[in-house]
């Protein structure tokens, strides 16, 4: 329990000094920095999600073709004469 609540009071130590870091006049000002730094993150993000996407679609298409496949072949062998 005591490791759960020194992690909770650290993160919120964390970002109080980050919320501050961003304000003008306190503890320095890195308000631009962060700008740039998220004009790139979000930038990459569209990125890397647009290729996630391409991927699940190219193997949504893949699995539909195979279960295609497998769903004319289970005709077939329904179709067959069982002798």
């Amino acid at each position: 329990m005591g490791g759960k609540m020194l992690s909770i009071i650290g993160g919120l130590i964390a970002a109080a000094v980050g919320v501050l870091w961003i304000i003008p006049g306190i503890l320095g000002f890195a308000g631009n920095d962060v700008l740039i730094v998220l004009k790139g993150s979000v930038s990459l993000g569209l990125v890397f999600g647009g290729i996630i996407a391409i991927a699940a679609g190219i193997s949504a298409i893949k699995e539909n073709a195979a279960e295609k496949k497998e769903k004319e072949e289970m005709k077939k062998e329904e179709a067959a004469p069982v002798s």
